[in-house]
């Protein structure tokens, strides 16, 4: 039986507690997109440019603006190069990569290569790309060395292509065959003569532009070569010696960056105070999903995570590293990438309301049919 003095001593501490404002976190690769980070919180009269400024003047919206990108800027920095995004074209299988979980129009554009007419669109249609899947690293410096290869193959692959890709084959003249038969036997009069030959400038626009598959081996590759280059003290800045002028110049670097940083970790601490209430606190820091393939990752060194829109297409690489574990993306209706599909250990939920027949009052038993 417990005291009066215990239950009075555990009577503050329980009201402390509960007085303490809870506490959320929030996912800084998922925040881009959201409309007060594009346009922060910023107080009506500030002075802008030597003088107070109303909320509805030019200044006052273009400085918004401004500090919109700066804040999208300081909270990217946060997992800079800890995740590689990848989308692909539903009509062109074009592929494209990005370090953000939304697409941007000039990141996207640099990578299209120009094939022929209609073959580089004029701007960025968000309805046209869909997310493929998404690679995560434990270390920055990997992720973009990573990212630096990918982008590197898929440029090498459309200027200089292998000549079996471009050639006509038996395969790729069994997809353009039509299905009626008279259209058929004319189809084969004009190509079978032509196996082995170059395809014709649009078809092999086609060819080039469908980066699907091949993206996906380019994956399992980088992965393997950079196991070697970690090998060689890649990844803890070993690799090769430097001069006495590098060496300054990369204090200099350094130096700088670290400014940098300073600056954005304290924009970030004001938007985590502009949001925060009373009773909620929020935290804007990296968020570790607790599931099997994250525990699966731990007992891995330089462990990386996959996960896919369909991880059947994981089938176009041949081989993938022991380090590589996979996982699904979960659905998302809109352009930006989701995040990793929940896994339900114990049970998986169907339904949240009960199933009613039509004809059945709410109220009534209906019999259930095996």
């Amino acid at each position: 039986m417990a005291t009066p003095t215990t239950n009075a001593m555990k009577k503050p501490q329980t009201m402390q507690k509960l007085l303490q404002p809870i506490q959320k976190v929030l996912d800084p690769t998922k925040m881009g997109t959201w409309n007060i980070v594009r346009r922060p919180p910023i107080e009506n009269n500030t002075v802008i440019q030597g003088r107070p400024r109303q909320e509805g003047s030019n200044a006052f919206r273009t400085h918004q603006a401004k500090e919109g990108v700066r804040l999208r800027k300081a909270l990217q920095a946060l997992t800079h190069g800890k995740n590689i995004f990848v989308y692909h074209n539903m009509r062109t299988n074009q592929v494209v990569y990005s370090l953000t979980r939304y697409l941007d129009k000039n990141n996207v554009l640099r990578q299209m290569v120009y094939h022929g007419k209609k073959t580089v669109p004029a701007t960025l249609r968000k309805d046209m790309w869909v997310p493929y899947y998404s690679v995560h690293f434990d270390q920055a410096q990997v992720g973009l060395r990573a990212y630096h290869l990918l982008r590197e193959f898929a440029m090498q692959r459309q200027l200089a292509p292998p000549r079996e890709m471009i050639t006509i084959t038996e395969a790729w003249l069994a997809q353009k065959r039509p299905r009626d038969p008279n259209a058929a036997e004319e189809f084969n009069e004009k190509w079978n003569d032509k196996v082995g030959w170059l395809m014709k400038p649009k078809d092999r626009a086609r060819a080039l532009m469908d980066q699907k598959a091949t993206s996906v081996a380019d994956v399992a590759a980088v992965l393997a070569i950079q196991q070697e280059e970690i090998k060689d003290g890649f990844a803890g800045g070993q690799r090769g010696y430097l001069t006495r002028t590098a060496r300054r110049r990369r204090r200099a670097a350094r130096a700088k960056e670290a400014a940098v940083a300073v600056r954005q970790a304290e924009r970030v601490a004001a938007f985590e105070d502009a949001l925060s209430l009373p009773n909620v606190r929020y935290k804007v820091q990296e968020v570790v999903e607790d599931d099997a393939v994250s525990r699966a990752l731990q007992e891995v060194e330089n462990p990386v995570k996959i996960l896919w829109t369909d991880v059947h297409d994981a089938r176009f690489a041949a081989q993938w590293p022991d380090r590589v574990r996979h996982g699904e993306l979960d659905l998302s209706r809109d352009h930006v990438m989701p995040g990793q599909k929940p896994i339900y250990d114990d049970i998986e939920v169907l339904a949240d309301n009960a199933f009613k027949e039509k004809g059945v009052q709410a109220d009534e038993t209906v019999p259930v049919k095996n």
